[in-house]
């Protein structure tokens, strides 16, 4: 028989999604603890307890985010037989996901914490620092496709991320404005049209 005053336990990994599909929406700020709470299905000592603060659950929902719906953006980056294949392969999962129905529109990164107050600033610049990652990744990527050929090898990693970076969170800002999967996709292909200039020539065919 459990102890009088025990808490009633709860399943933390389930706790921890809702979390993020609620900042995943509505961004880091425009959520209250009472809107966690009740996502959560717990008190708020159950959470203190469990996550240590909201700053803290953010960044574990962010985690969540970047572990499950980054994974088919790293693979897609990763299995891509070039450059440019691994580039646009990045961009048509990011038009899929960004326009699911059965989740919230567009990049939780990109979007749960571009604008804070001074008290938040550690939110946004965690945020940025993911973003930042993200387009490290690309710029990587890039790198590697000039090492096996099939990108010039004057191109610049750096600005061809840079670039497609940009394209991705506009296509996440777009999502959220209510863009579709084919508006989507269409911005995407665009961009992948402008694949040689970017790269400052053309590329040997792959």
């Amino acid at each position: 028989m459990a102890g009088r005053g025990r808490p009633r336990g709860f399943d933390r990994a389930v706790a921890l999604e809702r979390a993020m599909r609620v900042f995943w929406e509505r961004g880091y700020e425009a959520v209250s603890m009472t809107d966690l709470t009740s996502a959560m299905g717990i008190n708020s000592p159950s959470l203190y307890a469990a996550f240590g603060s909201k700053e803290q659950l953010f960044r574990e929902a962010v985690a969540l985010y970047g572990a499950t719906e980054g994974e088919p953006v790293a693979r897609a980056l990763a299995e891509g037989p070039t450059a440019r294949a691994a580039v646009a392969g990045v961009l048509r999962v990011n038009a899929a996901a960004y326009s699911a129905p059965d989740r919230p529109s567009g990049c939780m990164i990109v979007l749960a914490a571009t604008n804070c107050s001074r008290g938040h600033a550690s939110v946004q610049e965690y945020l940025a620092g993911w973003r930042r990652d993200g387009a490290d990744d690309l710029a990587r990527r890039v790198a590697r496709g000039i090492r096996e050929g099939d990108v010039p090898p004057d191109a610049d990693p750096d600005a061809v991320a840079a670039f497609y970076t940009a394209v991705v969170q506009g296509m996440s800002v777009q999502a959220r404005d209510g863009a579709s999967h084919a508006v989507l996709t269409r911005i995407a292909e665009g961009a992948m049209a402008a694949w040689d200039a970017v790269v400052g020539g053309a590329a040997p065919a792959s």
